[in-house]
């Protein structure tokens, strides 16, 4: 079973270069031209100004002749460890209790899934990346016994101390079954082919032959050339990358650490889990086995998958010999319908039925530590899903994907609308409320809104910040006025105020869920139960609805407004997009 800890956890997701700059010495263009790998194609940049127009195209983009979406792809805004570690008192002051860290590792772009390397944090993370580069040049890359420890490394593992001892764990996605083109692995494949130490650790489909004309073949994932596949046999990853996984597992959950740093003494250094990257893409039995060492080295460490499918799909993935939880879009897929697309809205029971046929699933304590999201760095935020409503099924993933981008003209890339915002605050009340481990991604809880990748990935919105109002659309055009960027404070409070609220009562974390019905009526009804009871009413529609508060014998509080309910005073009308919080 999945570890206590995560049951119920509150869980934040951090995009690394979009969250805080904190330290603008370690700014990319300072160093980028030294790079140890001159076989990255993606450097040099310019780090681009943290509070412009999103779709304005900078002086420099303009003058090298391509498209936005090229330019998009390509910027850096400088997001690094410091500025997560700076604002950790941010992330406590909100409730959070558990971090999900996209990757960290040395890559040369802005997501880092194309990682160079797995065994050391990217560089310009860090505060000093020429000497991080200069100590990676001396090493074997795959002997853990010449691998040291540079400063990038030593402020992850400081993060990860700091986190523990605000009391908050934190995991870090894992990508195992590819590396970036850059890769000095697969370089070495490239340039010395089958004699390569590494030449049994990448798909390869046809080595290089000049007397017979036959150029270098490998499998991407997905096609994409960018990332090189990992070799996998019958066992799952071949010899030498499952050794090197195992490595670097052990490297960053038991760090070895002998320094005499002043900042790391006493600190719980290892991180408390994984997230697996496209888990669907590599086999069970590596899962199995790689599982297995994980809990030896933690029992307590959480494991949890990006498998974006059918919830019925998931199930092998959840027997308790690989992970404990998945990133549980399922459950974004089924709340969407019921919250947000309202022409194709199921009734209340419908629902319900379906919400039981997905808890069954995982069975019900299992799925208390499921990470119950609505958007991901994967796509549309949930306020532009709202703005773009009833166009495409989240569930159907292919189409959704592609129609939720902003290069599709018919794609609205606006601010939502104070409406558009009561139908958010309410999906945040039944995810906040509904069983399970909620997770934010970062900037939701202020507001912020974007299309599909990369629009998802804008820079985090800080209310010192003075920001540029939105103009430009995807395609150069702008709008009839302009859509201000600033925290939604409204918002912001509200969601604070709803975690704390869900701290303070244990019932909403782990209490037993029981639905109830409100005849006539779109209502969703349901009860957490523990040593006492709340009863939650959500109404999804547009329209005022009633509910009938039978159950209540004597006055009751509603926990929320405050309001004081009395038996004889009729039914407790909700506004539209409103809702009721009684606890008796």
């Amino acid at each position: 079973m999945p570890p206590p800890w995560s049951k119920g956890v509150i869980w934040y997701q951090i995009f690394p270069d979009r969250f805080c700059n904190g330290d603008t010495k370690n700014d990319p263009p300072l160093v980028a031209q030294q790079d140890a790998w001159p076989h990255d194609t993606l450097r040099p940049w310019k780090v681009h100004p943290w509070t412009s127009d999103w779709y304005k195209m900078q002086p420099w983009e303009k003058e090298g002749g391509q498209d936005i979406w090229y330019n998009i792809t390509r910027r850096r805004y400088g997001g690094d460890l410091a500025g997560i570690l700076q604002r950790l008192d941010y992330l406590r002051e909100l409730g959070v209790e558990a971090i999900y860290l996209n990757p960290i590792f040395y890559a040369p772009s802005h997501h880092r899934y194309d990682a160079y390397m797995l065994h050391h944090v990217d560089p310009y993370l860090g505060p000093d990346p020429l000497g991080d580069l200069a100590i990676i040049a001396q090493e074997k890359l795959d002997d853990p016994q010449t691998w040291q420890w540079t400063s990038a490394d030593t402020m992850a593992l400081h993060l990860v101390g700091k986190v523990h001892q605000y009391g908050m764990r934190i995991i870090w996605d894992g990508v195992f079954n590819h590396l970036g083109v850059g890769s000095p692995f697969f370089q070495d494949v490239i340039r010395h082919q089958q004699a390569s130490a590494y030449a049994d650790w990448f798909e390869v489909e046809q080595w290089s032959d000049p007397d017979s004309g036959k150029d270098f073949r490998y499998k991407g994932w997905f096609g994409i050339q960018d990332l090189p596949e990992i070799k996998e046999n019958s066992g799952g990853l071949t010899e030498g990358p499952s050794n090197y996984v195992m490595n670097i597992t052990r490297r960053w959950m038991r760090p070895r650490w002998d320094s005499a740093d002043p900042n790391l003494k006493g600190m719980s250094l290892g991180i408390d889990g994984w997230r697996l990257d496209v888990a669907f893409c590599v086999a069970h039995a590596f899962w199995k086995k790689w599982s297995g060492y994980v809990k030896s080295l933690n029992p307590e460490a959480y494991l949890t998958a990006e498998v974006i499918d059918e919830a019925h799909k998931l199930k092998p993935y959840l027997q308790g010999d690989e992970f404990d939880a998945v990133m549980n879009y399922p459950f974004a897929f089924e709340g969407s319908e019921f919250f947000i697309n309202d022409k194709s809205r199921p009734s209340a029971p419908e629902f319900q039925e379906r919400m039981n046929a997905l808890v069954n699933v995982f069975g019900y304590e299992r799925f208390l530590s499921q990470q119950n999201l609505f958007g991901s760095h994967d796509a549309n935020r949930i306020a532009s899903h709202i703005v773009n409503r009833n166009f495409a099924r989240y569930a159907d993933w292919g189409d959704y994907f592609a129609k939720s981008k902003a290069s599709n003209p018919a794609y609205n890339t606006r601010k939502p609308l104070p409406e558009e915002r009561r139908i958010q605050w309410l999906w945040t009340v039944f995810q906040m409320t509904f069983p399970g481990a909620p997770m934010l991604y970062y900037g939701d809880e202020v507001g912020m809104w974007g299309a599909n990748d990369p629009d998802c990935r804008k820079p985090m919105v800080w209310p010192e910040l003075k920001y540029e109002s939105e103009w430009y659309r995807a395609d150069q055009s702008k709008y009839s006025q302009a859509w201000s960027v600033e925290v939604d404070t409204v918002l912001w409070n509200n969601i604070r105020r709803l975690i704390a609220l869900r701290k303070a009562y244990p019932e909403w974390r782990l209490g037993e869920h029981k639905w109830n019905s409100v005849p006539k009526s779109s209502v969703l009804a349901f009860e957490r139960i523990g040593d006492r009871r709340t009863y939650f009413y959500l109404n999804p529609s547009n329209t005022p609805q009633p509910v009938s508060l039978d159950w209540c014998k004597d006055e009751v509080d509603e926990v929320w407004t405050g309001d004081v309910h009395r038996p004889q005073s009729g039914p407790y009308w909700l506004k539209p997009y409103g809702f009721a919080i009684f606890r008796p």
